[in-house]
């Protein structure tokens, strides 16, 4: 079986990185993650500091993530996608984004340009790319539609969003060691207008043709598919399935730990002017509100790093599973290509045809080589990728919850200390 394929316990085995993995760039790894102090200021000022120790359970104190094999950084084009503009015209309304592009590549005429692009232009050259390599694995754009509920459209949150993929998009091309060569992401990065290219390439009737032999190849499949490809056929629906279902249950746990933080955010006014009908217990109320305060206030942090951090990753990796089944269909369809023609020369039966076809196999079949080689080096590089993408998310998720309830420990700590000495020092009054 391939390396990488998902087995029933969920867990992946080790993968061998070949050709292109080797180029792979280790993301940055966070430093050495500080411990939270257990000191609480409440909101009327008054602060109390617990003599406890942190959390002898506590992995932020315990536990060092391993460190990555460094690869020497070699990156010699930088892009950036910023600034966004509303554009309003009489017939639509539109967002364009800054594209920052910094090189040292002797093919650009110079080390820096700036251009604004639309995300049309960005499905433009992700189509583009897609065409020229069409077994190689281009990252996803992010949906061109938002689903009801989740945000509006235009809005501050969408388009901030949409620009952080949009940017992860773009540098995911420029690492790759092949599509950042294309002559395409080239002119997207420094062209003023891309409207004269746009119009440029394959005419209607052609791209219609190829269509149809698309989908003939598709409808008619693959007599014998290499069993490597059938293994990777079988790791992306698996994989597909999983994260499908982690995108979801994430969705759920934000909606339903926002819906927490705005309880806690109500149930500290209510303290507070209970306090003021309460003589004698108008200290501990007041306590009590802080203490809703502040945990609510945290846990609209942890909120907000679940809805930035982990979910957009989480997502991102269920529109990566439609690219790679894209990506085995067209390679099937280059493989259905040559079967049908190599049918084809069997019922030939003047010699002068029969090598006009087998000249076109032999094109096909270095066609076909050259697509299977393309794909298994992308898949490895691929895989590196996701798993570090994945581990480096889950770290942080990690590191941000222990933070959230340490900081919520500590709160509630100080509240009960705060109990303990008054009720300490109403004894010594009674004693005396």
């Amino acid at each position: 079986m391939m390396s990488g394929t998902v087995t029933d316990n969920n867990t992946p085995t080790a993968t061998k990185p070949e050709d292109l993995a080797g180029q792979v760039l280790d993301l940055d790894e966070d430093d050495d993650l500080e411990v939270f102090s257990k000191d609480a200021t409440f909101m009327d000022g008054s602060s109390f500091n617990s003599p406890m120790p942190t959390s002898p359970g506590s992995m932020v104190n315990q536990y060092k993530f391993e460190e990555e094999e460094e690869v020497p950084d070699t990156k010699d084009i930088f892009v950036t996608v910023d600034k966004p503009e509303s554009h309003v015209t009489a017939i639509e309304t539109f967002i364009t984004y800054r594209v920052l592009t910094k090189t040292s590549r002797s093919e650009f005429d110079s080390s820096e340009y700036e251009v604004r692009r639309r995300y049309q232009d960005f499905l433009w050259l992700k189509g583009k790319l897609e065409e020229t390599h069409p077994t190689l694995i281009v990252h996803p754009l992010p949906e061109k539609f938002v689903m009801k509920g989740m945000m509006e459209r235009f809005s501050d949150d969408f388009v901030e969003t949409r620009k952080r993929a949009l940017h992860k998009f773009l540098n995911r091309i420029a690492d790759h060691p092949v599509l950042s060569c294309s002559e395409d992401f080239k002119i997207f990065l420094t062209a003023e207008e891309l409207g004269t290219h746009k119009k440029q390439g394959p005419g209607f009737l052609s791209r219609i043709g190829d269509t149809v032999r698309a989908v003939a190849a598709s409808v008619r499949g693959v007599r014998t598919r290499p069993e490597e490809f059938i293994a990777i056929q079988d790791y992306v629906e698996a994989f597909s399935q999983k994260m499908t279902s982690l995108d979801k249950v994430t969705q759920r746990i934000i909606k339903e730990q926002k819906e927490y933080s705005e309880e806690l955010g109500e149930g500290s006014p209510v303290y507070t002017k209970w306090s003021d009908i309460e003589d004698e217990l108008m200290v501990p109320l007041k306590l009590m509100a802080s203490c809703l305060d502040r945990c609510h206030r945290e846990s609209e942090e942890q909120v907000l790093q679940l809805s930035n951090s982990l979910l957009p990753t989480l997502h991102e990796y269920v529109l990566c599973t439609d690219t790679l089944k894209a990506v085995l269909r067209r390679r099937d369809n280059i493989q259905a290509e040559l079967e049908a023609k190599t049918e084809t020369l069997a019922g030939k039966k003047t010699e002068a045809e029969a090598e006009v076809i087998k000249e076109e196999i032999d094109k096909m079949d270095d066609r076909l080589e050259w697509a299977n080689n393309a794909l298994k080096a992308d898949w490895n590089r691929w895989q590196e990728r996701m798993r570090a993408d994945l581990r480096s998310v889950f770290n942080r998720t990690a590191e941000k919850n222990v933070e959230y309830y340490e900081k919520c420990l500590a709160v509630w700590e100080s509240f009960l200390l705060s109990q303990k000495t008054e009720d300490s020092e109403g004894d010594n009054i009674l004693d005396s």
